[in-house]
């Protein structure tokens, strides 16, 4: 996101206003949280640069306050059963990209940040033991975070194994070497007239509300597998090597669920 105004700068050179001014517009387009995050990256780069004598200064810190804070954003999310099949029913049928109809529909059977779906790697996962691996520097709470797969994601992953050939990333976009873009999957929902009920990041509210209603579930598992942060240290220090096997039962469980929803009321 910075690269396009400071790629080609020395480092040296970046001062806080010349910093500010990439950031806010980042900010200007709408992308507050986008712009806070980049300054923390910046904060970093120059961390880096100044131990190994790169650069003699950190101007992101004091450009903390001169950010307007994020917005909260509530994500629409369908959490009625029959309107979840016929959504599904649609996605079967949308003729977008390669990619965005594979991320569209991984979206809905493993429920994790769309960030993190867009920007697998092919290096990150285990089809053979069913397991994809996030990379800490990836996720939101920059820890490590497993996801089994059921068979029906590696399904829907192994639909791309062709890219493997040019891509690092299962869900390239039209330039091989970047990613699926952030709002494909959105504008895939729109398409099919379901962006104003549902978004990318609502097929987590789904998958936990839904989940969390059945009662097949501990509580802790779901939150496990939605990686959300627990407040609470020490618990969070056990609940990130517990649940495993019920997780994989219960990602399993989850995409038998919405398959048969699929079926219902058709």
């Amino acid at each position: 996101m910075l690269e396009p105004k400071l790629g080609r700068v020395p480092i040296r050179e970046i001062t806080p206003p010349r910093l500010l001014s990439a950031l806010q517009e980042i900010q200007d387009s709408g992308r507050r949280e986008t712009a806070r995050r980049c300054r923390s990256f910046a904060g970093r780069v120059f961390t880096y640069a100044i131990v190994t004598g790169r650069a003699q200064n950190n101007p992101a810190p004091a450009l903390q306050r001169a950010l307007a804070a994020p917005s909260v954003r509530h994500h629409p999310a369908i959490v009625e059963p029959n309107e979840l099949g016929d959504l599904l029913r649609a996605m079967d049928g949308y003729k977008g990209t390669a990619s965005t109809n594979a991320a569209l529909k991984l979206s809905a059977h493993v429920f994790q940040r769309p960030g993190e779906i867009r920007t697998m790697r092919w290096v990150d996962i285990d089809l053979e033991a069913a397991i994809w691996t996030i990379p800490a520097e990836q996720t939101k709470m920059r820890r490590e975070h497993r996801v089994p797969l059921s068979r029906q994601a590696i399904a829907i992953i192994r639909s791309m194994e062709h890219v493997a050939e040019y891509s690092v990333y299962v869900f390239p976009s039209f330039n091989p070497k970047k990613p699926l873009s952030e709002n494909a999957v959105n504008q895939a929902l729109k398409r099919l007239s379901y962006g104003d009920v549902m978004t990318a990041h609502g097929f987590r509210t789904t998958a936990s509300s839904l989940l969390n209603e059945c009662g097949e579930f501990h509580p802790d598992a779901i939150e496990r597998s939605l990686a959300h942060q627990d407040t609470n240290a020490v618990r969070a220090a056990y609940n990130r090597t517990q649940y495993w096997d019920e997780r994989v039962r219960m990602m399993q469980w989850w995409s038998d669920k919405i398959d048969l929803m699929k079926l219902e009321n058709e």
